[in-house]
């Protein structure tokens, strides 16, 4: 079984190395994808367009695709570019088993702030100081790499790209719907965590949700429950509704 994992916005392939410690399945080989400009990548320039991420994805698995089924894991931007590579893939006609998302619930859905405002401005763009409370709000980042000069010269450029990604993209998901099922886990104090249920508009196929205790980066917080999840994914176990 092959399992790919697609990293959140300023991660890497490192980002799920937490994780990949707790799954125990030798049958299970694990692919902890990144996009350019980061990691083992460092070297190449940043990605700034959401379709170039999305086949600089398609284009890792396919090298690394061999005849035993698969399925693809992503949290956050992972969840969003997972969704659209999925799709490429039904298309080549070498779909998944399953897409498992967190940190996301779906396609289509606007963005709000703290103070339940939609946001209607780029955030990649905002100065440093209003950025950095963007991604406070969203944790995951140590306070020291914020307020830590040098790491956050070295860390915030990849992260707006990230963002400039998701936001410059457009909604190219919203029209998209896939053949494979989907398995959806969230934060329970995520903002949008009510709406988990979305992403079952966007698969013919079986779909389930689940909601965690915790925040965006409620994964830390429980890694063997989304090990397991993964596990049961990768041997074809029957998801019910």
């Amino acid at each position: 079984m092959q399992l790919f994992l697609l990293h959140f916005a300023g991660g890497n392939c490192y980002s799920y190395d937490f994780l990949k410690r707790k799954i125990k399945d030798k049958k299970v080989s694990i692919y902890a994808l990144e996009l350019p400009g980061r990691g083992k990548r460092h070297n190449e320039n940043l990605v700034l367009n959401k379709k170039e991420a999305i086949q600089d994805y398609v284009a890792q698995i396919k090298n690394l695709r061999n005849k035993e089924p698969y399925i693809i894991y992503g949290h956050s931007m992972g969840a969003t570019l997972g969704f659209s590579v999925v799709k490429e893939m039904e298309q080549q006609n070498d779909a998944p088993l399953q897409l498992v998302v967190s940190g996301n619930a779906g396609p289509g859905l606007k963005v709000f702030d703290k103070n339940d405002s939609e946001i209607k401005k780029y955030r990649y763009a905002l100065p440093d100081s209003e950025f950095k409370d963007v991604l406070r709000e969203l944790g995951g980042i140590p306070e020291e790499v914020l307020e830590h000069k040098e790491l956050y010269d070295f860390f915030g450029p990849i992260i707006r790209a990230d963002f400039q990604v998701l936001e410059t993209g457009g909604f190219i998901e919203q029209n998209i719907k896939i053949d494979c099922p989907i398995h959806a886990i969230m934060g329970e104090s995520e903002k949008r965590a009510h709406l988990i249920d979305n992403w079952k508009n966007y698969t013919t196929a079986n779909f389930k949700s689940l909601t965690l205790p915790g925040n965006h980066f409620f994964i830390h917080e429980y890694p063997e429950e989304i090990a397991s999840i993964l596990v049961k994914c990768a041997n074809s176990e029957q998801l019910t509704i």
